[in-house]
């Protein structure tokens, strides 16, 4: 995955330090790419305003060395700049103090009172490595800036953030823009840090690509360079019975729920999709799925004489099935099956009382599909933040971990992840989740591996969310993936001919 897709790599903080160290040894200075990084700044600030009052905020350390070089270039391009240092500038050390002395203008000492004159600051206080909540004279100035929303340019992250997990250590003044360097940071993509971010804007500031290998992310910012070459586009010389057999169990009362899964699975181009009805509702799924056929099932043993047919290859279980005993017996079919399996909503909840007892059961390829609710039932708050959450209960489980919301992580259980950063708001609509669970147990039909396919079924899900817009509602979702594997399958034409 790295050597394929290194320009989506998240680096946490201290493998942002293994890089620029990294590419100190191959020979780049620490003063070029301070110069370099601070340069970039400046040329943000000044692509995104017009000339005001720019106060800029610096730490003690290299975060303050990057700003104090954007004061000297946005200084030299005419801009009226003031420069605000937190603590003395003899203590500045190293490249920071050699950047410090090419500053010629008055270096202030930090304090509320600059903010009066100021019309746009730039924040380069502490970097994404700080280590403590923000405290002091620092938070006292982020809490004014959010208060008197003054426009800000963050330098690396805003102050405050933790750039390996995104929550806020203290408080944090959200920037309009953020500028990073070389490769954004999980931060920059989970929430709050993605909203407190604003537009993330990675600078080349001259580190080769080639020291990744060094130091080895295991995180990723979802695309389809990630998972591309396993994407099942159909053949010519391939028929229906090639490209999978979709089993979706049903419910009894919430029918749409397992519906708008079996719809969704079909789109991604599964060839064949059934549902399996209870009896008592087998008429109104008959009546309303045409292409989408239809078997009754009443307990768990008919559950287990459909699955007798090794053609149906990847199985659906939760949207709208109930918290029972009963689902939870089909649960336990399913996964004794070892077919390939998505559990969602009712699926996993129904094991909150005793987890342990689902993850003894996964023997095959599995995806969990929590939202934040149902990952607490079963796995409980945990510790860390999302991405470390998300890892955690996918090594516990031996599933793909697909743990939902605006910032999506798709967590493996040998430790890679992947978050999505694709989805808009619009999806916060009941029904888009069985949508979802769909769209993976298809790709999985068709032969993606899990984690692949629940990456590609949650960047699809929401770039077929952005091309509706604003009034979506679920149904509307499968009737736009067309659209939405046009849109892909030429852009992956596209870096294939580049390749070339």
């Amino acid at each position: 995955m790295t050597t394929l897709c290194n320009k989506t790599a998240l680096l946490t903080p201290a493998q942002m330090a293994l890089a620029d160290s990294a590419a100190v040894a191959a020979g780049i200075s620490g003063m070029a790419l301070m110069e370099a990084a601070g340069s970039a700044v400046a040329n943000a600030v000044g692509a995104r305003w017009t000339k005001r009052p720019v106060l800029v905020l610096c730490g003690p350390g290299n975060n303050g060395g990057d700003g104090l070089v954007a004061a000297r270039h946005l200084h030299d391009a005419g801009w009226p700049v003031s420069v605000g240092l937190l603590g003395s500038p003899d203590l500045l050390a190293g490249d920071a103090a050699r950047h410090a002395a090419l500053w010629r203008g008055k270096i202030q000492p930090l304090s509320i009172d600059l903010l009066q004159e100021a019309h746009l600051v730039v924040d380069a206080m502490f970097g994404a490595g700080l280590s403590r909540p923000l405290a002091g004279l620092p938070a006292l100035l982020a809490q004014a800036l959010i208060e008197r929303r003054i426009p800000v340019c963050a330098v690396d992250v805003p102050s405050g953030l933790d750039g390996a997990s995104g929550q806020v250590q203290g408080v944090a003044a959200p920037a309009e823009i953020t500028v990073t360097f070389f490769r954004k940071k999980p931060g920059h993509v989970l929430m709050p840090g993605k909203l407190l971010c604003g537009e993330v804007i990675v600078a080349d500031i001259g580190i080769p690509d080639s020291v990744l290998a060094s130091v080895a992310p295991a995180a990723f910012e979802n695309a389809p360079a990630l998972w591309q070459e396993a994407y099942p586009w159909p053949r010519t010389d391939a028929h229906k019975y090639q490209r999978g057999h979709v089993l979706v169990v049903g419910g009894a009362t919430m029918t749409g729920a397992a519906r708008l899964s079996a719809m969704a699975a079909a789109r991604v181009g599964a060839g064949l999709v059934t549902v399996a009805a209870p009896a008592s509702s087998w008429a109104v799924y008959a009546s309303a799925l045409t292409s989408v056929m239809v078997q009754p099932v009443n307990d768990a043993g008919m559950l287990k004489d459909i699955l007798a047919d090794e053609r149906k290859n990847a199985v659906v279980i939760g949207p709208g099935a109930g918290v029972s005993d009963a689902t939870r017996a089909y649960v336990l079919a399913v996964l004794a099956s070892g077919r390939a399996t998505v559990l969602d909503a009712d699926a996993i909840s129904v094991f909150g009382p005793a987890p342990q007892s689902l993850f003894d059961a996964i023997a095959g390829p599995c995806v969990l599909t929590p939202h934040e609710g149902e990952f607490g039932r079963v796995f409980g708050a945990g510790d860390g933040g999302k991405l470390e959450r998300a890892r955690a209960a996918a090594r516990q489980s031996g599933a793909v971990l697909v743990l939902k919301g605006p910032d999506t992580v798709i967590a493996a259980s040998d430790g890679r992840a992947i978050i999505n950063t694709n989805a808009p708001p619009d999806l916060a609509t009941g029904g888009t989740g069985d949508v979802l669970a769909g769209l993976i147990a298809g790709l999985m039909a068709q032969g993606m591996d899990a984690f692949r396919a629940a990456a590609a079924a949650v960047w699809l899900h929401g770039e077929a969310a952005a091309l509706f817009g604003p009034g979506l509602v679920s149904e509307d979702l499968p009737g736009l993936l067309p659209r939405a594997l046009r849109r892909l399958k030429r852009s992956v034409g596209q870096q294939d001919r580049h390749r070339h």
